[in-house]
């Protein structure tokens, strides 16, 4: 406090006792002045309190004789005139007579005093001792508790600048506690970095309001790990309530901070591990399920991830002893947490490259085990980037640790994982290896199960296709256009056909048909059944009969259910006839006509067994188109089948188009990315002319 502060303070109100407001209040100082004779000359109002005389019954009067009982007179008259002539300081506890006839130990101090004109006095300060030995004791236990104590302490004043510095929290920042005295808080840690923190420290000296627990995290000099203190502050007043300044406690909670850090990066991790059971293999689609892996591990495991599977697996040439050479790897995903010249440094999707022993995923698929590289050089980055020019993008790009981890499903390495940090500050350590590995290996099963299904899946298509007829031509009196489109990659192949059999005298058969099931299975049966329909076929069998014994046929097929529309068209009378094996009807375009479902009897699946098939026939005009699809064109899992039929033949009310721009039509409107089916599509069209030039003739019947 300055000196105008103390003049500001000013005295208490008349008849009103101050507050104690510091030391010499507590402590209550009492001030007498002898002459050298020992006469009181001066008596202070603390003296009047302490002894319990007023000035007037203690002015003029011997001390010795007022304070002191007969058997200490002797003593203390001695030592009054050895203060007096000695002009030495004298300092000590005496019992001294109280007013009220008790005795009490004050402790003194006594000096000698001299005017100008060579007069001598006596000055006496006193006070109780058992007050002063209360202040002295709270005093060295208060500066025992500061220096002592485990916990860093400090006292600033109102301008937060330190007075008292204990040993624990200069340690911080390590100068000693007295060298700490005058900073200001700001300067010196674990404050140092934390931009609000004088403004908190100014908002509790302003209202009084401790600050609690604060939480800071900061380092201290020499050490590159964080650290953190539990911070809290009050405000120091007078007994009078003047603001003194600001105490602050720093407790360090380093240990439970990384406790709870290591807590939360596994509780992460769990998570990731979770989500990644539940993201992961998602489909069967290979290139899919590598990004979903890479997409897990971005941002949360690395800045920058690729997935790459060996060659020789998706071509199920697999090695039988360990590797030690070179290994073709095809890029599968490449995933970023943000844009980055690392992406242009690796493999882009689909790629296929080949690499030497020496690169580090090649090492990682031969060794089976992560490769980690905590900090990568120059060197290392060469290893990893397809060349110079790319490991130099990789270094510009601030890449700084790497982890690479094999895929292995079922045994068999099938590729690698790799992880790049860069914008991560943390290099990669044996924890992220343990749990990249989790990760992988739940993965890689999901990435050989896409694997293994892709090749099914080709082999089920090639087969597919090889039992369907390449390109029909065109039969007397029809124009012919067709279509076959497997399900998404995400789906298996079905058992959907079609076929054009040329019959006698000119007919044509028309057929469609849907083997249930999916699969290799589905297309061996789909090509039994299509053999024995261009059997029976030749036989010039009615419809119906050619579906009855295809039921009886099918029906010695394990497992095997299938629909079937089948017409035979006899260009010479234009009459068609059609039988329905539980298949969808097919649709009758007319010239200036609206396009109609045709009404027929559905009949039972082929397999079912002893149900009869009907045989209708109606007769078709030039320019007439017969519409026959399987249900993959028109079925979906969230829309009504009515809604869908709708929609086809509102599809097929437009304008006259040729007979491909119509079957492109109908698969670009109808299909959906991801649909779980097969379809197959058949359109005939009776020419303008019949074939003699003649319209074509015939009247509907039934059979």
């Amino acid at each position: 406090m300055s000196t105008t502060d103390a003049f500001r303070a000013g005295p208490g109100r008349t008849g009103e006792a101050p507050a104690p407001s510091g030391l010499l209040d507590v402590l209550s100082l009492a001030a007498v002045v002898l002459d050298d004779t020992g006469r009181i000359l001066f008596w202070s109002p603390q003296a009047e309190e302490l002894f319990g005389y007023s000035p007037e019954e203690a002015l003029g009067r011997f001390a010795a004789r007022l304070l002191v009982d007969e058997q200490h007179l002797e003593t203390v008259i001695e030592l009054f005139a050895h203060v007096m002539e000695s002009g030495e300081r004298w300092a000590g506890t005496f019992p001294v007579r109280h007013r009220d006839g008790s005795t009490r130990l004050v402790e003194f101090r006594n000096m000698r005093l001299q005017d100008e004109r060579g007069g001598r006095y006596a000055l006496g300060i006193a006070t109780d001792q058992g007050t002063l030995r209360r202040v002295e004791r709270d005093l060295a236990l208060s500066m025992r508790l500061v220096s002592q104590s485990p916990i860093g302490l400090g006292v600033m004043n109102t301008e937060l600048r330190y007075v008292l510095v204990n040993p624990v929290l200069a340690g911080i920042d390590g100068p000693l506690a007295d060298e700490q005295v005058g900073r200001a808080v700001s300067e010196a840690p674990p404050f140092r970095h934390e931009e609000s923190i004088e403004s908190d420290m100014r908002r509790v000296l302003a209202t009084g309001v401790p600050l609690l627990d604060r939480f800071v995290v900061g380092r201290i000099p020499g050490d590159e790990q964080d650290h953190a203190w539990s911070v809290s502050f009050y405000r120091l007043e007078d007994p009078a309530g003047r603001v003194l300044g600001l105490a602050t406690s720093v407790v360090d909670v380093t240990e439970q901070h990384r406790a709870a850090a290591d807590a939360a990066r596994a509780r992460r991790r769990l998570a990731l591990v979770a989500d990644a059971s539940v993201r992961i293999g998602t489909t069967l689609d290979l290139e899919q399920t590598a990004r979903e892996l890479a997409e897990i591990c971005v941002p949360a495991m690395a800045d920058v991830v690729t997935v790459d599977v060996l060659d020789s697996v998706l071509h199920d040439q697999r090695s039988t002893t360990a590797d030690t050479g070179p290994a073709r790897f095809r890029a599968l995903a490449v995933v970023s947490a943000y844009p980055t010249k690392a992406t242009q440094a690796v493999d882009p999707t689909g790629s296929l490259a080949q690499y030497d022993a020496d690169r580090l995923i090649t090492q990682c698929v031969n060794i089976r085990r992560a490769v980690l590289k905590a900090d990568v050089t120059g060197q290392d980055l060469r290893h990893v980037a397809r060349d110079d020019n790319c490991a130099g993008l990789l270094a510009a790009a601030g890449v700084h640790s790497y982890l690479a981890v094999p895929l292995i499903a079922r045994g068999e390495v099938i590729g690698a994982v790799g992880l790049m940090r860069a914008d991560n500050p943390r290099p990669f350590d044996d924890d992220d290896v343990v749990l990249v590995g989790e990760l992988a290996a739940r993965a890689a099963v999901c990435v050989d199960n896409a694997r293994l299904f892709q090749s099914q899946r080709h082999a089920a298509l090639t087969l597919q296709r090889s039992l369907l007829p390449q390109r029909p031509a065109d039969r007397l009196g029809l124009q012919i256009a067709h279509r076959y489109q497997p399900a998404d990659a995400t789906s298996e192949i079905g058992g959907d056909w079609f076929d054009v059999i040329p019959l006698a005298d000119d007919k044509t058969a028309l057929v469609i048909g849907d083997v249930m099931g999916s699969g290799i299975d589905a297309a061996a049966a789909m090509g039994q059944l299509r053999t024995a329909t261009r059997t029976l076929a030749q036989l010039d069998l009615d419809p119906a009969d050619v579906l009855h014994y295809l039921d009886r046929g099918t029906a010695g097929i394990e497992h095997t259910f299938a629909t079937c529309a089948y017409a035979v068209f006899d260009p010479h009378t234009g009459m068609c006839d059609i039988s329905l094996a539980g298949h969808l009807p097919p649709v009758l375009m007319r010239p200036d006509r609206t396009p109609e479902l045709l009404d027929l009897p559905t009949g039972a699946p082929l397999g079912v067994g002893g149900v009869p098939f009907g045989t209708t026939r109606l007769a078709l005009d030039r320019g007439d188109q017969l519409v026959l699809y399987t249900d993959g064109l028109v079925e979906t899992r969230d829309q009504a089948i009515d809604d869908r039929l709708d929609l086809l033949l509102s599809l097929l009310a437009g304008p006259h188009r040729d007979l491909e721009e119509t079957c492109d039509l109908l698969l670009r409107a109808l299909r959906r990315p991801g649909d779980h089916d097969d379809v197959a599509l058949l359109i005939a069209r009776l020419p303008a002319a019949g074939p003699d030039g003649a319209q074509p003739t015939g009247s509907p019947g039934a059979g």
